[in-house]
C-alpha cells in the first residue's frame, strides 16, 4: 500500500487517463473492477485511483458546460497529461497501451484479440500499434455513448461501430481523436460513411435524397424515417467536433 500523499508520476497519470477514457461516465468509483485492477497495478488504493479519475472530469469542456466540476484537488500534472492527450491522441494512446502491457507483464500483442492475426515480418510493430490504438479508440467511443447507437439507440455491442466523422484515410492525424468518433450500429455507420446521412450543427440527423426517395420501401423507412430530424444521443464525453461534422456535410454527404 502506498504512503498517504504519494505524488503521482506522469506515467501513472497517463494510465489513469487511459482508464478515464475507457470507463463509462459515472463508473469512476472505488468498487469498479477496472479501478481496482489499475489500483493493484499501481500499488495504490482504489479510492485514490477513483479520485484521480474524477479529477480529470474538471478539465472536460463538455462537463464544464453542464456544470459538472469533478474533484477540485488535482495537480498541474493532471492538466498537463490532459493537454498532451488532447494535442496528440495518437502517440499518447499508444504510449498508454504499451505502459499497461508493461505493468501487467505481458507483450503488447497480448492486449490484442487472440483471433487477430499479427504478422511476423517487419510490419508486425506497425500492425500492433494500429490495433492497440484502435482497440482503445473503440473502447473510448462505445463507453462514451453508453454502448448504444447514437442514431437508433441499438444496444448490442457486437453490432456497434466506433466510426470516424472525417475518415482517417483522409486525415490520419484525427484517427485517434475521440471528438472525431461516433458510435453507430452497422446500418447507420455504413450510411454515414457513404454520405447517405449526416449531422447538422445541432446534432440532428439529416437524410439524403437518395434515402428519402426509397421511403416507399418498408425496410428503408423503418431504418431511417423515424430518425430524420431527430437529435442523436450525445455522448457523456468527447462530443463530436462541429468542424468535423461540417467537413462531413461538405465533402462526404450526398445531399
Amino acid at each position: 500500500m502506498q504512503k498517504a500523499g504519494k505524488h503521482w508520476s506522469q506515467q501513472e497519470l497517463i494510465l489513469a487517463f487511459n482508464l478515464y477514457c475507457r470507463l463509462p461516465f459515472g463508473q469512476y468509483h472505488r468498487h469498479n473492477e477496472r479501478v481496482i485492477e489499475l489500483a493493484h497495478i499501481l500499488g495504490r488504493s482504489p479510492s485514490a485511483v477513483a479520485l484521480k479519475l474524477c479529477n480529470f472530469v474538471r478539465f472536460d469542456p463538455h462537463h464544464k458546460r453542464r456544470g459538472v466540476s469533478g474533484m477540485r484537488h488535482g495537480s498541474s500534472l493532471d492538466q498537463k497529461v490532459w493537454n498532451e492527450f488532447n494535442q496528440n491522441w495518437e502517440e499518447l494512446a499508444y504510449e498508454s497501451q504499451i505502459a499497461i502491457a508493461q505493468l501487467k507483464g505481458v507483450k503488447p500483442c497480448d492486449l490484442v484479440k487472440s483471433e487477430d492475426q499479427v504478422p511476423e515480418a517487419k510490419e508486425r510493430e506497425a500492425v500492433i500499434r494500429v490495433r492497440l490504438t484502435q482497440k482503445l479508440f473503440r473502447e473510448m467511443i462505445l463507453s462514451s455513448y453508453r454502448t448504444r447507437c447514437a442514431v437508433c439507440s441499438l444496444p448490442e455491442e457486437s453490432l456497434l461501430i466506433a466510426g470516424h466523422i472525417i475518415p482517417w484515410s483522409v486525415k490520419p492525424s484525427l484517427r485517434m481523436n475521440p471528438r472525431n468518433g461516433i458510435c453507430m450500429c452497422a446500418l447507420h455507420d455504413k450510411a454515414f460513411d457513404r454520405g447517405l446521412i449526416t449531422l447538422a450543427d445541432d446534432y440532428k440527423v439529416i437524410v439524403s435524397e437518395t434515402i428519402r426517395r426509397l421511403y416507399s420501401e418498408a425496410s428503408i423507412q423503418r431504418g431511417f424515417h423515424p430518425y430524420e430530424g431527430s437529435k442523436i444521443q450525445l455522448p457523456d464525453r468527447f462530443v463530436p467536433d462541429k468542424r468535423f461534422m461540417q467537413f462531413h456535410r461538405d465533402k462526404i454527404f450526398l445531399g
